[in-house]
């Protein structure tokens, strides 16, 4: 073959090989390539956002749909009917009076698991409250409430204990009030975030409750809020009621009496359905269940709806730019369609998952705020100023209580508020 010929043989491999590169790249780049998600509200935000515009609401603000809450409601009371079993309302998950009173009354319950002493007093003052506290407080807090709500009040909550040292500052602290001290006793089903670890570590808090002047041992107390995370769920379940059988053997042969006439707590928003279907407690434990947060999209709690949002308005939205490299912008915008718009609204950076319109996202590239916080979206979320946009919290008790008062949602209307708890932690 003369050189000219292999000259332009190897020009002609190169070409189908450089093409067939260029070829694999581009499929490669196209592949990479995000779907566009975006679109408009589906009719449910619609209604929300038309009746928020006529109530007047030009800012963020914390909503619960009343008849998603109602059937939340209806859907515990229906898992908890067959063994009757019995259910203690979690303030923090709820943290207004309102709210509290609607949820009691439809469960019909006076029993209440509370978490820092802000509520707790607030709590205190409802008369035939059944109080338990859901985490140990410090000693001096301790002394401070009992002095805040009396001798007398503070001896008939249940305040929970994990550890012998707390049981001990606890009863020379109510010893020195003149205050009972009922101590509900914490132990550890699995979860491993502290309370007694087995059999042996209650034996010997019960025999120190016995021996302390003014200190009657309430009851027990077991999360098992790890149950639904684990691998086998069933099995994890069922070991957290073998740890807990083994301390109420413990109260039984300790205490010469029968275990069912103490607080015997279990269970959780994550787990109150399961032990609904056979548990050694008497009681459970549930709050978030009812307004149903994003963290809480849980098999177990299938048969709950989504009960809140925070709703706040767009302040300025148009074509996505980024600072100091405009240039990126097309390429961005071609690789995530979803990223074409910069939507602005009223504060942010909230414990939230934006919901509606559909498609919308945080940028990594522009960062977070609480001021106005930029969302993207694809050309297909049609939004303007002054429209909104709709999250749902990822919790309730670290975001209900930063909005003010709560804006309730009939379906068709807003028709009222409730107003919070003051701020706490």
């Amino acid at each position: 073959m003369a050189d000219g010929e292999r000259k332009t043989s190897w020009s002609r491999r190169a070409a189908l090989f450089g093409g067939g590169g260029l070829l694999v790249a581009g499929a490669g780049l196209l592949a990479a390539r995000k779907s566009d998600r975006g679109g408009r509200y589906d009719a449910y935000f619609a209604k929300l956002s038309a009746a928020l515009a006529k109530a007047g609401i030009a800012h963020p603000v914390l909503v619960i749909d009343r008849a998603r809450l109602d059937h939340n409601i209806a859907a515990a009371r229906a898992a908890l009917a067959p063994h009757a079993l019995p259910l203690r309302v979690v303030v923090k998950s709820l943290p207004a009076p309102g709210l509290i009173d609607h949820v009691a009354a439809g469960i019909g319950t006076n029993r209440f698991m509370v978490f820092n002493g802000a509520m707790l007093s607030a709590m205190a003052a409802r008369p035939g409250a059944d109080l338990l506290l859901g985490k140990p407080l410090p000693a001096g807090q301790y002394a401070q409430l009992i002095d805040a709500v009396g001798a007398e009040a503070a001896g008939r909550i249940q305040w929970l204990i994990d550890t012998p040292d707390r049981l001990k500052h606890y009863a020379e602290i109510a010893a020195a009030r003149n205050a009972p001290l009922r101590a509900n006793l914490e132990i550890d089903v699995g979860l491993h975030r502290g309370g007694f670890a087995d059999a042996a570590a209650l034996g010997a808090a019960v025999d120190l409750a016995k021996s302390l002047p003014g200190v009657t041992v309430s009851g027990l107390m077991g999360y098992d809020a790890h149950v639904p995370k684990m691998s086998d769920p069933d099995a994890a379940y069922a070991k957290s009621q073998k740890v807990y059988a083994a301390a109420i053997a413990v109260l039984k042969d300790k205490l010469h009496l029968d275990p069912a006439t103490l607080t015997l707590n279990g269970g959780g928003s994550p787990t109150y359905a399961r032990h609904a279907q056979g548990t050694l407690a008497n009681e459970v434990s549930t709050g978030s269940a009812f307004v149903k947060p994003v963290d809480f999209d849980l098999d177990g709690l299938s048969h709950h709806q989504p009960a809140s949002f925070i709703a706040t308005p767009v302040i300025k939205a148009g074509r996505m730019e980024l600072p100091g490299n405009e240039w990126l912008t097309g390429p961005l915008s071609f690789m995530d369609p979803n990223a074409a718009r910069a939507i602005f609204i009223y504060g942010g950076h909230w414990l939230a998952t934006p919901v509606s319109p559909p498609g919308l996202q945080f940028s990594s590239l522009y960062g977070r705020s609480s001021n106005q916080e930029m969302l993207t979206g694809s050309a297909r979320v049609d939004l303007k100023p002054d429209d909104f946009v709709f999250f749902r919290p990822n919790q309730s008790e670290a975001v209900f209580l930063q909005f003010g008062d709560i804006v309730l949602f009939d379906g068709e209307t807003i028709g009222g508020t409730w107003p919070t708890f003051p701020v706490s932690a």
